[in-house]
């Protein structure tokens, strides 16, 4: 199936597709936007009506705050494996069940401001780790044992600044 035939509501900027070359350039582009999400975010969010944190973005989806806290939950993991990465050789990752994590009550019931200002400073240290990166760690890795998959910090990066733009856009979708 293609990115055209792809459901907009689903996947409303398509399917992440990474790049056969990924340049300095290119990650820097990506940096910005996990450096400006949390606040992009907030300001999507802010003097929002309640009730529509409660609404899925599309029939049988998560509500808009599961969202919000699954970005908070995701990144947090993430910016955890990329340290693995940079200072374990190849490390085998431990994987968890964004749907099981999702209906817990901080997932499910929490505060969204709580989440937003959690994803600001995951963010925060992330993009300051990022930005000290020598060319040779892009290059670093770990495995994904589900997935059986070894993924370069490069393309990992360039997945995380999908994911921010890929969840804006279903919370708009409710708002």
């Amino acid at each position: 199936m293609s990115n055209t035939e792809l459901n907009p509501l689903q996947y409303p900027i398509g399917k992440y597709k990474n790049p056969e070359v990924i340049t300095p350039e290119i990650r820097a582009e990506w940096i910005k936007i996990i450096a400006s999400t949390p606040d992009d975010l907030a300001t999507l969010l802010k003097d929002v009506d309640e009730s529509l944190l409660e609404k899925p973005y599309r029939e049988g989806s998560w509500s808009a705050r599961k969202v919000i806290h699954h970005l908070m939950d995701s990144h947090m993991n993430s910016y955890i494996r990329f340290k693995m990465a940079l200072t374990e050789d190849n490390p085998t990752i431990k994987p968890y069940d964004e749907n099981d994590w999702a209906v817990m009550p901080d997932g499910n019931e929490a505060p969204i401001a709580w989440s937003i200002e959690g994803l600001r400073y995951i963010h925060l240290r992330w993009v300051y780790l990022m930005e000290t990166l020598k060319e040779e760690d892009w290059k670093k890795t770990y495995l994904h044992p589900e997935r059986g998959i070894t993924y370069t910090m490069d393309k990992v990066l360039g997945i995380y600044a999908w994911h921010c733009t890929h969840h804006l856009k279903h919370i708009e979708s409710v708002l």
